[in-house]
């Protein structure tokens, strides 16, 4: 890959970024771009971004860059070109397109946002793609990036949607290795930190809103964070609409503002009616929904979606009331993308999605259940299916937050074991800078006393440990918030963890 230096500031002038350059004869070129100096070769351009720090830079200068992006000069740059500009995120994203060829030309991309069912149906419509495409299907989702077939080609995800430059380096790595789709998360933050600037997807889907993410370092409103969530639509050539959202409203409008007609498509749940009275394209209701089988069935209403052809009956491989509304848009969204019944039959019955509803059996302790549920909503969702579904049995519940984000989920958390739970363990989960054991303080105070025993054990392997001894024959023990997450970060560090899956795993072998 390489870029010259006119094509930059052409780029940046177009978009009224640019604020001033240094005067030189020669026009440069760049064979590296990055904003992280350990990743700095000869001829890098390299962008200064978010907390920025000076010796940043002079290692970027020692290491071969030529020059560097800023919204303003640093000392530590003497000898280097400075290019400043208005906006670094901005900058970073056109600039990122541009240096990597603008790989999202080469993609039919399915872009999903939603607060809760992003990576579930994010993994959904990859299944059912892999059948259309013959596995030409690339994912950016929380859980895993995947960029070709190869083992290389797969690796853990360090943020649900990437750094601008990231996202455009890994899309020409998935088209170069033959890669014709993609699907992707995209978080408010995405949009809130323009992480994907100037990005146009082929399908956008809004799943779902409710508070999540409001806090000193995220969003500082909820008004704040609709709006983030909602730039996917006006991005979007074709938008898909869970009608059950909150704030359908504002969510339709916003769609219909900046699409035509015909590219806009709403779904729901049979007999569901939504806040705007609106018809809806494409209804689902429910067949078998049970702790071992969910079989959803599928019918158009609308002239345009019935030209999909997607009126079917599909067994789902994961289980849950609540993944059924991510089905559906599933199939409604990898539809518009070419697939037909049998792909989408053939994804969703052998979907595999690390760390979302993996159960393990215990001879006298009950049913173990690791989940990824981090938020009330998805919280919620799942003690609510559990609990409904096993009516005699004890619900405990390993589960703790995130340190100096997400704030809101401590008392979220709270309600809904409140609402669902006997029994709490709370623990240790990404606290970053705060003491774990006050975030679980925050989420014990929200909780109903009377009618949930809980306990502090910040150990998490021994918090699942006594969680599941707790547990009788009938018990549902779930485990919630990491997944196969194999990173505890702490202090700045990510420290290795076994994951919840292998913890479960190995303390079962052990009884």
């Amino acid at each position: 890959m390489s870029l010259r230096l006119t094509e930059i500031l052409t780029i940046l002038k177009e978009h009224n970024l640019l604020t001033n350059v240094e005067s030189l004869a020669d026009d440069l070129a760049f064979e590296n771009l990055t904003y992280d100096s350990r990743q700095v070769t000869p001829k890098t351009l390299f962008c200064c971004k978010g907390n920025f720090k000076e010796e940043y830079l002079l290692s970027a200068k020692k290491a071969g860059a030529t020059a560097y992006v800023s919204e303003k000069t640093y000392e530590a740059g003497q000898g280097m070109l400075s290019i400043q500009v208005s906006d670094i995120q901005k900058s970073m994203s056109l600039i990122g397109a541009a240096f990597y060829g603008y790989p999202q030309n080469d993609l039919f991309i399915i872009a999903y946002t939603g607060t809760k069912g992003k990576t579930t149906s994010s993994y959904f419509v990859r299944s059912i793609l892999k059948n259309t495409t013959n596995n030409k299907i690339a994912l950016f989702s929380t859980i895993d990036t995947v960029l070709g077939n190869k083992p290389e080609d797969r690796f853990k995800s360090h943020l649900t949607t990437p750094e601008s430059i990231d996202i455009f380096k890994n899309m020409r790595r998935a088209v170069d290795n033959g890669m014709t789709h993609l699907v992707m998360e995209v978080s408010s933050q995405a949009y809130k930190k323009n992480r994907v600037f100037g990005l146009k997807f082929d399908v956008g889907l809004f799943l779902n809103i409710s508070p999540d993410h409001i806090g000193p370092n995220e969003h500082p409103t909820f008004a704040d964070y609709l709006h983030c969530k909602e730039q996917l639509l006006v991005n979007s050539r074709t938008c898909i609409i869970n009608a059950e959202t909150d704030y359908l409203d504002d969510v339709y409008y916003t769609a219909k503002a900046t699409s035509q007609p015909n590219n806009v498509y709403l779904y729901s749940r049979n007999g569901f009616t939504n806040s705007m009275n609106l018809p809806v394209d494409c209804q689902f209701s429910s067949i078998s929904d049970d702790l071992n089988s969910n079989i959803i069935k599928v019918l158009s209403v609308s002239d345009k979606c019935k030209k999909l052809n997607i009126d079917s009956d599909y067994e789902l491989a994961v289980v849950g009331d609540y993944n059924e509304s991510n089905a559906a848009s599933a199939i409604i969204a990898a539809a518009i993308a070419g697939s037909k019944v049998q792909d989408a039959k053939l994804g969703l019955s052998s979907v595999l999605i690390p760390g979302r509803m993996e159960s393990y059996e215990s001879k006298n302790h009950g049913t173990v259940y690791v989940d990824y549920a981090h938020n009330y909503a998805s919280m919620h969702a799942l003690l609510g299916f559990l609990k409904s579904k096993s009516p005699k049995g004890r619900v405990i519940v390993v589960v703790g937050s995130p340190g100096n984000k997400g704030v809101d989920r401590r008392e979220g958390f709270g309600k809904a074991l409140t609402e669902n739970a006997d029994e709490a363990f709370l623990t240790t989960d990404d606290p970053a800078f705060e003491n774990p054991l006050d975030i679980a303080k925050e989420i014990d105070a929200h909780i109903d006393h009377q009618k949930v025993d809980v306990h502090f054990v910040m150990d998490r392997k021994e918090a699942i440990k006594k969680a599941i001894l707790s547990g009788d024959k009938n018990s549902i023990i779930v485990v919630a918030g990491k997944g196969r997450d194999p990173y505890q970060k702490i202090n700045g560090v990510d420290t290795p963890y076994e994951t919840d899956s292998v913890v479960v795993n190995n303390i079962l072998k052990g009884l």
